[in-house]
Formats: C-alpha cells, sequence, structure tokens
C-alpha cells in the first residue's frame, strides 16, 4: 500500500469519526477521564509506596547499613564492627562518604537497659550517635518535639516513653544497662530532648545518647560500634550505590556485610513491588471496563453505516479496506481521547501534588510495615504511570473497534441495498 493511499484512509477515517460529534465527544470524554482516573489512582499509589519507602528509610535504618557479618539476627552488643578491637571509624567513614550518590553516613552503638524516673521504669533500646552525622541519615533531630540532640551526660528519649516515666526537657533519668565486661553500669542523665518519629516501635522504646557516652556505660572501648548507616539519593533503586559501598568498605574492613534497604526492610520491599504490580491491574480494570461502551458505541456507528459500506464494497473497496477504515477511527478516537486527557490530568497532578488533601481529620497517622504513613492524600509524578496508562488508552481504541471493524467486513453488499 502507498504512502498516499494509506493517508487516504486516515483522512476518511478521521472524517468519520467526526459525523456524530455528539457521539465522539461522549466516548472520547470516557475514555479521557478513564486515563485522568488510571494516572491519578497510579500517583496516588506511587505516592504511598514513596511515604513507606522514605519513612522505612529515613526515619532510622538508612538505605544502606554496615555491620560486623555475624551481627544479625541477635544483635548481641559483643558483635562490633571489627571485633573487640574495634575499627578505625573515622577511615571507614571517610572510604564510604567519597562513593557517589552518599548523602549522609552515621555511626552508631547499640544496647538495651532500663529507664527510670521515680517510680516508672521501662525497658529501652539505647543508640549511641553522633548527633552532627545522623542528621543526615535519621530524622531523630528534624522530628524532635522540644529540646536538642544529646551531648555527654544527656538522653533524648522517645514522646511515648517520655510520657511514660512522666518526664520532660531538664529532668533527670537514671539509666541502667548490662555492660560488656559482664558488669552492670548505671549513671544518671539529663533528658535534652523529646523526638516523634510517628512510629510506635521508636517513639515509645528508643533512647539517644551520645556515643561516648553510652560506650562509658556499656564498658566500651573506643572504636567499637555496631552499625553504620548510610543515605543515599538513589532511594528506590539501592542496590547499585550498595554494591559501589561495599566494595569501598572491603578495601578498608574485610568481611563486614553491606545491605541495602531491599534486604534488611523485606516486607517493605515487597509492598513497594507489590504496588508496582498492582498499577498494571489498575490501567487493565478502568480502561478493560472502558471497553465495552466504545465498543458498543462503534457498533451502533457502524450498523448506521451499513448502507455506505455496503456501497463501498459494490464500488470495489475490499474488506480489508472497509476493516481499515474502523481500526483507523479506533486508533484516532484513542489518540484524541489521550490528548484530552493528558491536558486534563498534567495540572491536576501538579496541583495535588503541590498541595496534598490533608485528612487528618478523619484519620491518624498509621504504622505499616514498620514505616510511618501521615493522612495526606497526594500523588508522586512517574513517567512510568502516564505511560501505561497512555498504551492501556490508546490499546482500548484499538481493541475496541475490532468487533465493529468485523461486523463491518461481513456486511452482504447486496442484501443491504436491497433493504433485506
Amino acid at each position: 500500500m502507498s504512502h498516499a493511499s494509506n493517508r487516504i484512509w486516515w483522512r476518511i477515517a478521521w472524517r468519520n469519526l467526526w459525523r456524530n460529534r455528539r457521539r465522539t465527544i461522549l466516548t472520547a470524554s470516557a475514555l479521557s477521564f478513564g486515563f485522568v482516573a488510571s494516572v491519578l489512582m497510579i500517583g496516588y499509589m506511587d505516592g504511598i509506596v514513596e511515604e513507606l519507602v522514605s519513612n522505612g528509610t529515613r526515619v532510622v535504618t538508612g538505605q544502606v547499613q554496615i555491620q560486623a557479618e555475624d551481627y544479625q539476627p541477635e544483635r548481641s552488643i559483643h558483635k562490633t564492627i571489627g571485633g573487640r578491637e574495634g575499627i578505625d571509624v573515622a577511615a571507614l567513614l571517610a572510604a564510604v562518604e567519597a562513593q557517589d550518590g552518599v548523602t549522609g553516613v552515621a555511626p552508631r552503638l547499640y544496647g538495651g537497659g532500663l529507664v527510670s524516673s521515680g517510680d516508672e521504669t521501662v525497658g529501652a533500646v539505647l543508640m549511641g550517635v553522633d548527633a552532627a552525622r545522623e542528621e543526615a541519615v535519621s530524622r531523630f533531630g528534624s522530628e524532635l518535639v522540644a529540646g536538642r540532640m544529646p551531648g555527654p551526660g544527656e538522653i533524648v528519649l522517645g514522646e511515648a516513653m517520655a510520657e511514660t516515666v512522666e518526664v520532660g526537657v531538664g529532668d533527670e533519668v537514671v539509666l541502667v544497662a548490662p555492660a560488656a565486661d559482664g558488669s552492670t553500669g548505671n549513671d544518671l542523665f539529663t533528658v535534652s530532648g523529646i523526638f516523634s518519629v510517628g512510629v510506635g516501635a521508636y517513639d515509645d522504646s528508643y533512647a539517644l545518647l551520645e556515643m561516648a557516652s553510652l560506650a562509658e556505660l556499656m564498658a566500651m572501648a573506643p572504636g567499637r560500634i555496631h552499625e553504620v548507616a548510610v543515605s543515599v539519593e538513589q532511594i528506590r533503586e539501592p542496590d547499585i550505590p550498595a554494591a559501589e559501598i561495599r566494595e569501598a568498605v572491603a578495601a578498608v574492613a574485610p568481611g563486614l556485610r553491606t545491605e541495602a534497604w531491599s534486604g534488611f526492610l523485606d516486607q517493605l520491599y515487597f509492598m513497594v513491588n507489590y504496588v508496582a504490580a498492582f498499577n498494571y491491574v489498575v490501567a487493565i480494570l478502568i480502561f478493560g471496563m472502558a471497553a465495552f461502551g466504545v465498543a458498543n458505541a462503534m457498533l451502533i456507528a457502524t450498523f448506521e453505516r451499513r448502507r455506505e459500506f455496503a456501497v463501498a464494497r459494490s464500488l470495489g473497496t475490499s474488506g480489508g479496506g472497509i476493516g481499515r477504515i474502523v481500526i483507523y477511527e479506533g486508533i484516532l478516537l484513542g489518540l484524541v481521547s489521550l490528548a484530552a486527557g493528558v491536558a486534563l490530568a498534567v495540572p491536576l497532578m501538579v496541583y495535588i501534588h503541590n498541595n496534598p488533601i490533608d485528612l487528618s481529620r478523619f484519620v491518624g497517622t498509621y504504622s505499616f510495615v514498620g514505616s510511618a504513613v501521615r493522612p495526606l492524600l497526594t500523588v508522586e509524578y512517574s513517567v512510568w504511570g502516564p505511560f501505561v496508562s497512555g498504551v492501556a488508552l490508546v490499546g482500548t481504541g484499538i481493541v475496541s473497534a475490532l468487533l465493529p471493524a468485523w461486523r463491518a467486513v461481513r456486511v452482504p453488499p447486496a442484501d443491504v441495498l436491497a433493504n433485506r
């Protein structure tokens, strides 16, 4: 078929499409709104995933963690990086910081103990931090509801824990913790701050101390740490920077385990992949339902033009030519609907992304797979969501035209022209 001949078929299909403007506009509107609904729904699901990943990895864990090979799952206080001799922490941090895409590196020391004030006592996960470095990895510093990060002899409590032991900034608490040498450490600490990250597992059980203070309480030599938490730019795809960090760490301290969040937050990783797969289901459901309405409209249009098709066949037009016109109409209808849908979806996406709808009056922040989800109706930009929706929309136009095209090809010219 020549290019000129093919262009004629397209022109005929375009003119046929607008012979009944009302029907075409209504059908295109249905497809356009289906596109908008699909894009917004996928954007909303991506927004939830972004919230889950962001809060799941930025609150405490970081996107990459470096630990002793045998530290997990028991998390013994004796299993420090470099063993009982410790490690050159400054050299390890410098090697990690030198890697592309790394935005923060924070050493940590962990322990367990009891926090007491008056008659109240609660168990706590003790976390020794470098306050300046911790700001770039976790949200403890940015989520302080009162006070500041800890200095020597100071402690920062989760909001729920502070309420349980009934203390505030400036009050003193007694801290008792098992030490590495088998003894029991105990000391008096001043509450310098109270944090609330929105995840119960942290707000009611974590207590932050300056790293040297916790090391002294637990009778651990300087240079012994349990973990290095790393934040990276590629939050959703941390495996690539994790591999580079792993090589850099191996050159400084062989035998350490360097793992991306997709490994140590396996439930969260499952949810991310599950939502990504569900986005396809959303597009299929929306346009699957739309296909029936579009096919019905095109069948009616085909039936109304039976005499036209019969005349064309009588004048020598092949059945393939008749079917091609109807298929082209479906393609053009899909493209027109896509253009209208994009014109409507883009400003809506931009507005909702920049102005999330706050649902806090109906529901509060909740924890899910170890992450906090705020009650905000928002969307995330993506190329994949609109692309999948656009392909599904145009595909719907084509699929919806197949049955009408088949019916048009089977029109018997003699019977139709004789009104039989």
